[in-house]
């Protein structure tokens, strides 16, 4: 399987990596951050054997599914660095909707997931180290492209489950750019007001009710926005709450997962 760069992330100086099998795409990133590399570069593998997602879930990606990982060194700190998810949300939309076509529907949930339908194609973990030259930022991005596991908290579909014929490399390159194009306008988080309003287009659930879990506890409102630090704003009886961290569920989820 041979990835390559779209010409938009070549043009912006983007390198790449790639290997055949590896346990994980962030794991191998952030050693190459510790060892001086501060980007831009992706990492792509055909097969991911170790990966994970957020709170240490397992994220498997077998062969012709897409692992990659971009690094990068942003200027801004840790806190608002948690925003650089949104505009990831958005390259891997714009990039599926590339190559999948224009009547495929793909919509993004909270705070770092792609769904088709109110299933699970892709997810984004963001893990950052501070160095000396500033904060090195590591995007992992996985889609389902050929398979979707069915071990999830949340419903898990693939593209060939819907019927669609996209291979690994074909997604990368649409993603390279996108992400190029995406994270420009993000600009360090000074352009984030930009992308709330277009990840607000494509929001999955708003103005819908919805439970978030948070360990123990559960907490459920109304869908109504994510403010400008990227927090989910719930509204119920008249009361806002903000949400920094959660798992989201809605739809015929809302009942079988957050229970």
């Amino acid at each position: 399987m041979v990835f390559a760069l779209g010409p938009r992330a070549r043009s912006a100086q983007y390198r790449l990596v790639s290997f055949e099998s590896a346990g994980s795409t962030n794991a191998e990133a952030l050693a190459r951050v510790r060892a001086g590399e501060r980007g831009p570069l992706w990492l792509t593998t055909a097969h991911q054997t170790a990966g994970h997602g957020r709170r240490q879930r397992a994220w498997i990606s077998p062969p012709g599914n897409l692992a990659c990982s971009v690094i990068e060194t942003i200027e801004t700190d840790q806190a608002h660095a948690a925003t650089l998810g949104f505009a990831a949300g958005l390259a891997l939309e714009t990039a599926l909707r590339r190559v999948c076509g224009e009547a495929a529907s793909f919509h993004l949930k909270w705070p770092n997931d792609v769904l088709a339908g109110e299933a699970k194609l892709a997810g984004i973990l963001i893990e950052a180290e501070q160095g000396p030259d500033g904060l090195a930022a590591v995007v992992g991005m996985g889609v389902n492209i050929v398979a979707a596991p069915d071990d999830t908290p949340y419903p898990a579909t693939s593209l060939a489950a819907l019927g669609i014929a996209v291979d690994a490399p074909a997604l990368f390159a649409a993603l390279s750019d996108a992400w190029a194009e995406w994270f420009a306008l993000w600009d360090h988080g000074r352009g984030f007001a930009k992308i709330r309003a277009q990840w607000l287009t494509r929001a999955a659930g708003l103005g819908a009710p919805l439970k978030v879990r948070q360990g123990e506890r559960l907490v459920e409102g109304y869908f109504e926005t994510i403010d400008e630090g990227g927090h989910l704003v719930l509204s119920r009886d008249g009361q806002q709450t903000r949400i920094a961290a959660g798992d989201v569920y809605f739809g015929a989820a809302a009942s079988a997962g957050a229970a």
